[in-house]
């Protein structure tokens, strides 16, 4: 399995890009549009209509219509019944980054034994600055509803994964990662940085076990714990499901023991556990 790792949520926020060129300023070159209409999807429009890439790319209608034919002939985008998608070349372009492909190739088979054992949807992330990365989603027809894919992103503050992640970073790092404003994605998003770090000490001290009760998504719960050998975690799986049917106490357990037993087979020489 492949998945395509994207650039920065703020290099990638399409409006943004839009608002940073003058008005009537169009790039000349083909790889300018090109990333523009890659930049155009991110975790919560993986699907994007001809008029939804034009509003986001702020590229005449005629110029994406004729990029998009190119790029789905070249296999960069597909084009479904909904719109069009990223293609096959950009997944196994990213599925070249050797470091994800051995966590998840060591991982996924866990994750994805976790998730049928629990009947809840897994994920596997890694950290990227502010952000987690996905790399691998298990789950049944449930996990549909969840604005995840693979090579998505999430602010790591709003997610299970990424603070689990952060607390395993030094504290000062940690704090200098969160200093700044942080999205709020929902009325329960932890924003604030005192009140995130003191959040990550309380992680610390549960083992690594990170606890997202509705603060990425209304309605949904996750437990998450890190994967590591020493120091800080390469990368962290979760276990999410009705914020309303989660047991977290039990839940804790079986996500801290799987994610162990995955840090042992990607570290077999170094797992060390806090």
């Amino acid at each position: 399995m492949s998945v395509v790792l994207l650039p920065p949520a703020e290099t990638r926020n399409p409006m943004r890009a839009k608002e940073s060129r003058s008005i009537g300023e169009v790039p000349v070159s083909m790889i300018e549009r090109m990333t523009l209409i890659l930049d155009a999807f991110d975790a919560s429009t993986p699907t994007l209509t001809l008029l939804g890439l034009v509003e986001r790319t702020g590229l005449p209608r005629s110029t994406v219509h004729r990029i998009l034919d190119q790029m789905i002939k070249l296999r960069w985008l597909a084009h479904t019944s909904g719109g069009y998608r990223l293609g096959m070349r950009a997944l196994e372009l990213g599925g070249l980054t050797a470091d994800h492909n051995e966590i998840r190739d060591a991982v996924s088979p866990l994750l994805h034994e976790l998730s049928q054992r629990t009947g809840m949807v897994g994920h596997l992330a890694v950290l990227d600055g502010r952000d987690v990365v996905y790399l691998d989603k298990a789950g049944g027809r449930f996990a549909a509803s969840l604005p995840t894919r693979l090579g998505g992103r999430m602010p790591a503050h709003a997610t299970g994964v990424g603070k689990a992640m952060l607390a395993c970073l030094e504290p000062n790092i940690a704090e200098a990662a969160v200093r700044s404003r942080l999205p709020r994605l929902t009325p329960r998003t932890i924003c604030e940085a005192d009140a995130l770090n003191r959040e990550l000490q309380q992680i610390r001290m549960r083992q690594g076990v990170a606890i997202d009760r509705e603060e990425a998504v209304v309605g949904i719960a996750c437990v998450a714990a890190p994967l590591r050998g020493r120091g800080a975690a390469p990368a962290a799986i979760s276990l999410s499901g009705r914020a309303d049917a989660m047991s977290f106490d039990r839940l804790a357990r079986v996500v801290l023991e799987v994610a162990h037993e995955a840090g042992r087979t990607l570290f077999p020489r170094r797992a060390h556990w806090r």
